[in-house]
This record gives structure tokens, sequence and C-alpha cells, in this order.
């Protein structure tokens, strides 16, 4: 039967051989959460090897014209998988849709786009290293690998979804990033999922199927050797304690000025609440991103209410926009976290460094802005980013890595000055996407930064999901989507993990150089590749 289907796979072309590829990109989305259905993966792969084998290069053509068929079967993989995976991005323009509903197909359909080019680059450089047997699916996770690494920064970078999450839904099935990085990740979850293509082949082809379950062995045996040694949830918690406010405000209220009032109100009293019983008194409270619908600088009764509510031992951590004045200039806004402590002083902030194009300011902003564009997020001018990160002292001896909104899926930009962290705060409002798959994805990526760092999370979002994850990746207190409540509970402890924290460059060369010599190891035929 295997060897049937592989046979209907490689005998596909034209748009036949498209819409397969687009329905196994689809298809494969459901390895992302909140489906984290393995399965998937193990059904799209193996047809996306078949596909590839059928475009077999010209040798007659250029070199580009060689590699296009395959490049086409990599990117119609991609829109299906692009546009399956995130079409609740057009939800946030549907917030006022009067405005923004124009551009709804550019998000829906124009985003993926360009994101499956990224998969026509994967699988051009499969092809171009193809063979029989195990050497294709190991050109594959090269492709895949190299593909998702350059998503981390190419045009600013946008590795949502990166097919390396899919190996990693539960921390169990973390711990290998702290390895492997997210590339590494990547390549090994294409590798995997591609497998069992294989079976199609003959009796040395099925041999790299040892390979295959070896290294998911290694996979899950890693993991189950670091929780074995990790401590018990709860048993290394510091004493520092924690409060997270999720008032879950719809996101439409939080552009009516009329609402301003109510919102902070809301805030107020919900940080003013006493704990329940058996939960700690916070010394640190965190509100989501831009919770205060003031500007701070401006408004000094907004800063004494929260002199009011916070006490001589605690600080208020929360997302708000920040304004800079320039003499003789126009004013500088930023996405920001500040510290205010209980006389209602700003005592440190720490500015978004990766804004989000077209959200949060405009590319190309003098051309753009004379087509009548403008930035979902109005402000004038735009926001500004910072120049550094810059981790936010909250007390004395407790220092975090803040992460505003979707900084959160960027493994290799966790850099940044002052002391060192003992914790990640990532703050975020994702009710722009109400109850999609988004906001599930949003967390599971922050998820596994605070594995990768050996950081515990402290993740408070307008409506969710806000949750306290240690450094292991397990949750230890979570307020699921659309809750309202508060989190109060203690900070679990920093680890050192695998590599030390912040080794993306190093993780994702030694990966991609393994593979890239394990190919020529295997004699990807340079001689015999245009065959």
């Amino acid at each position: 039967m295997i060897e049937r289907l592989a046979g209907r796979g490689r005998s596909l072309s034209g748009w036949h051989r498209a819409l397969a590829a687009f329905l196994c990109g689809a298809f494969a989305i459901l390895t992302q959460p909140p489906f984290d259905i393995l399965f998937a993966g193990f059904l799209a792969f193996p047809i996306l090897v078949w596909l590839i084998d059928s475009a077999r290069p010209d040798p007659d053509k250029g070199l580009i014209r060689r590699f296009l068929p395959a490049a086409m079967i990599g990117w119609w993989f991609g829109f299906g998988y692009f546009v399956a995976g995130l079409w609740w991005i057009g939800a946030a323009l549907l917030v006022d849709a009067e405005q923004f509903a124009w551009a709804l197909p550019l998000a829906v359909l124009g985003l993926p786009a360009f994101l499956a080019l990224f998969y026509a680059c994967a699988a051009m450089v499969a092809r171009l290293f193809w063979s029989d047997g195990l050497g294709r699916i190991l050109a594959l996770a090269l492709g895949f690998g190299f593909a998702e690494w350059l998503r981390t920064f190419l045009f600013t970078g946008f590795p949502w979804n990166a097919l390396g999450y899919a190996l990693m839904p539960t921390p169990l099935l973390m711990q290998s990033s702290a390895i492997a990085g997210l590339a590494g990740m990547s390549a090994l979850a294409a590798f995997l999922f591609a497998a069992p293509a294989l079976l199609a082949g003959g009796r040395l082809a099925r041999s790299g199927m040892v390979l295959a379950l070896g290294l998911a062995a290694g996979h899950v045996g890693y993991g189950a050797w670091v929780l074995a040694k990790a401590p018990a949830i709860g048993a290394d918690d510091t004493t520092l304690s924690v409060r997270i406010v999720q008032p879950s405000i719809t996101q439409s209220l939080k552009w009516d000025d009329g609402e301003k009032r109510a919102i902070f109100d809301k805030f107020i009293a919900m940080s003013e609440q006493p704990p329940a019983a058996g939960k700690p008194v916070p010394d640190v409270i965190v509100w989501p991103e831009t919770a205060v619908p003031y500007i701070l600088s401006s408004t000094p009764e907004a800063l004494t209410r929260i002199a009011h509510t916070v006490t001589d031992e605690q600080v208020l951590l929360t997302g708000a926009v920040r304004e800079e004045t320039v003499p003789r200039r126009e004013s500088r806004y930023y996405n920001s976290i500040l510290a205010i402590d209980t006389r209602g002083r700003v005592t440190d902030y720490s500015d978004k460094v990766h804004l989000v194009p077209f959200g949060e300011y405009l590319p190309f902003e003098r051309w753009l802005r004379s087509l009548g564009l403008q930035e979902v997020v109005e402000m004038p001018g735009g926001f500004t980013p910072a120049r550094a990160r810059h981790a936010i002292n909250v007390m004395e001896g407790q220092t975090f890595l803040p992460l505003i909104c979707y900084e959160a899926i960027f493994p290799g930009e966790l850099g940044y000055t002052g002391r060192k962290p003992t914790a990640i705060v990532n703050v975020t409002n994702d009710a722009w996407y109400g109850d999609t798959p988004g906001p599930h994805q949003h967390f599971r990526q922050a998820q596994v930064r605070s594995v990768e760092q050996g950081l515990p999370l402290v993740r408070a979002a307008n409506n969710g999901v806000s949750a306290i994850v240690d450094a292991y990746g397990r949750i230890t207190e979570e307020l699921p989507l659309d809750a309202v409540g508060v989190i109060d509970a203690y900070l679990p402890q920093a680890h050192v993990p695998f590599w030390g924290r912040s080794p993306g460059v190093k993780q994702t060369l030694v990966i991609l150089l393994t593979l890239l010599s394990a190919c020529l190891w295997l004699r990807l035929p340079f001689s015999r590749r245009f065959h």
C-alpha cells in the first residue's frame, strides 16, 4: 500500500501536484498548538518527499529553472501550512473593520504567500542534495532547518509556527531545544516526519528507519533524563512572590475613550484584592501589555492611584505606552514595560526592541503614508524601537528579562543589557485574535523560550494564556483563555541549560553543518544530482 501511495505521489504533475502539496501543508499545521496531532506530520511529510521525488531537475535548463519544480512544491506546501496556521491574524483587522477590513486578503493570503517562499527555499536546498533512500530525508531536514533559521531574522523575522514546535507539545519533549535550538528541532521534525517515506524503498532505505527511531528515542530519553534530575514542581520556588492580573478586556473596548477609566479601575481593583487562602501576598504585580490606558508621564493622577495600590514592599510591572519628548521635534512613543513603586515613581523601564511591521510601525513609511496607509496600532509616527533590550530591575537582587508581545517568538534575540536576569517576563495582549489558535500558539512559543534560557517565565496576557512556567517548561500556575482572575504564586528558580543561555548561532551552525556533512558523507551526488 505504501509503495502504491508513493507511486501515486511521484506520478502527479501540474495542478494536481500543486493541490496535493497545498493540502499536505494545510494538514501538517495540525501538528501545532492547540491541536498537537503528531500523526499529521507523519502523513504530510512522506507525501511531500514523494512529490519532490517527481520534480527531477532538467540538466538542459539554467540553475534556477532546474530546481524550480521542487521550489514550487515547497511553496505550495508552505502556502497551505501558513494559510491554515495563520488565518486568525485577520481577526486583528476586524477589530476596526471599517478602516482595515480591506487588508484582510493581504493578512490571510498575502503573508502566507510570502512565508511560503522560505519553504520553497527548503525544498530547493533539499533537491540540490537529493538522492535515493536515506539521503533525501537528510536533505529535507537540512532544507527545513536552514529555512526555519532564515525565518528567525530575514526581513525582520517571523518564525511563528516553526516546524520544530511540532515536536515540543509537552515539557518532556521541550528539553531537546536546549541542545538543538529552534532550527535544530525543525530539522529533527522534518527528518522524523519524513522518515516513513523510507518504507516505500528497499531494504537499505528501510534501514534509515533505525536512525529515525534512535533519534526519536534520544529526543524522548533526554527529556526524561532532564526532568528526572529537575526538582519537583514548587520544590525550588524562590521567596519572591508574583501576582499576574488577567482582566480579559475586549479589544474594541480598549480603544474606546469612554472606557479608559473603567479599565483602569478594574486593574486597580484586581491588584488590591487579597490573595486566596494559602496564596502568598505578592511582591511583584504584573499587568499585561499596554494595560494602562493613559500616557503616564502626562497623567499624574493615574500614578497616584497606582501609588495608593502598591505597598512599601511591592513593585508594579505594567505594559504601557511611554512618551519621550524631543526638543523641537515630535515626541517618540515606545511600547514599554514600566516598574512603578509605592511612591508612584517609574524606577525602571524597558522598551520593545522588535516591533510588529504594519501593526506598530510602517515599513517604507513615507511612501506608504502617501498612499493613505497607517499601522493598526495608531500612534503619531508609529512606535519607535529600542536600540537594545534592557533587563528591568524589579527590586534588589531581582532582574527580569522583558519580552513584549511577539518578541517571545524569537529564540536568537534574547540578548540584553543590565544585570543577569532571574526570570523572563512576557507581557502581551492577544485579545486582538479572540478565541482562535493564535493565543495558544503564542503561549507555546514563550514556554519554549523558558526551557532554552533556563529561566522561569512570568506571562501576563490581557485575555490569556497567563501563566507561571518554571525553567523546565512546566506550568506551575495558569489562567486559560478569556478567564478573568489573578495568579498568586512564588517564582521558581533558574538553572543553566545545556549550552548556556542565548547560544542560538552556535546551535544552528552545529546542527546545519552536521546535516551537511552527513549529506556529503552519504555521497549526495554532485555528479548525479541532476539525473
